[in-house]
This record gives structure tokens, C-alpha cells and sequence, in this order.
């Protein structure tokens, strides 16, 4: 069409029924979209709370991992994951709130949740 201007990225999603903001990568990709209605009527999306899955009690579906001084959780997604980004799942299977929490104690064991991961069983050292 003549004259007319790309739309930006948010409001091109918008016109996609079923689109999502998030990666496939995303922990957020599964969550559902909602929209909240400024006053000034203004609708934002924002993404609904996520519930964390359940962490198979199988020990051939759950790995440990033995954290080394100067690990970071990034370098734990990337060695169980082939993706740095995907620190969040083992985030997701130890009681931490902050990711840093995973790393910050040099011999401490954390969960390594190897279904996810797509192969494999058993620990990991």
C-alpha cells in the first residue's frame, strides 16, 4: 500500500490472535497475556502470574550439580542447556529467589532438572 507506515512491533502482535510477546525460549512463553485498562483507557499487556512446575521426585529425571568458585548461573544454563539464557530453569528447580542465590556458595549442591533438558539421566558432578 502507498503512504502507509510499518506498525511497531507491539501493535503489529496486537493484530495476531493467539500472538505471544515471548520467545519459545522464554519462561514467560507459556504464561497467559492479560490486559489491564489504564484510566486514561489505555490497555497494557502484561503477563499473568507463572506457577513454577512440579520437580519430578524421579532421580533419573533430576540431576545435581556441584557449584565450583566463580560459576555464574548463565554458564550452568549454557553446559545443561547449550543455552545461557536457560539459567531460569534451574532457577525454577531450587528454592532460590535471586538466580545468583544458584552460584553464590561454591560446594553446595543445586537441582538440575534433566527432563527438561531433552536427554540424558542421572547426576551430574
Amino acid at each position: 500500500m502507498a503512504g502507509s507506515q510499518p506498525q511497531p512491533y507491539e501493535s503489529a502482535l496486537d493484530a495476531i490472535p493467539g500472538s505471544h510477546p515471548y520467545p519459545r525460549s522464554s519462561r514467560y512463553h507459556d504464561a497467559e497475556i492479560g490486559i489491564h485498562t489504564q484510566p486514561d483507557g489505555t490497555p497494557v499487556r502484561y503477563a499473568k502470574r507463572r506457577l513454577l512446575p512440579p520437580l519430578s521426585a524421579d532421580p533419573d529425571e533430576t540431576g545435581t550439580h556441584t557449584v565450583s568458585s566463580g560459576e555464574r548461573p548463565d554458564h550452568l544454563g549454557r553446559r545443561y542447556f547449550g543455552d545461557p539464557a536457560a539459567w531460569w530453569r534451574i532457577a525454577d528447580a531450587n528454592p532460590v529467589l535471586d538466580p545468583r542465590e544458584l552460584t553464590a556458595e561454591p560446594g553446595e549442591e543445586i537441582a538440575i532438572p534433566d527432563g527438561l533438558r531433552g536427554g540424558g539421566g542421572g547426576r551430574h558432578g
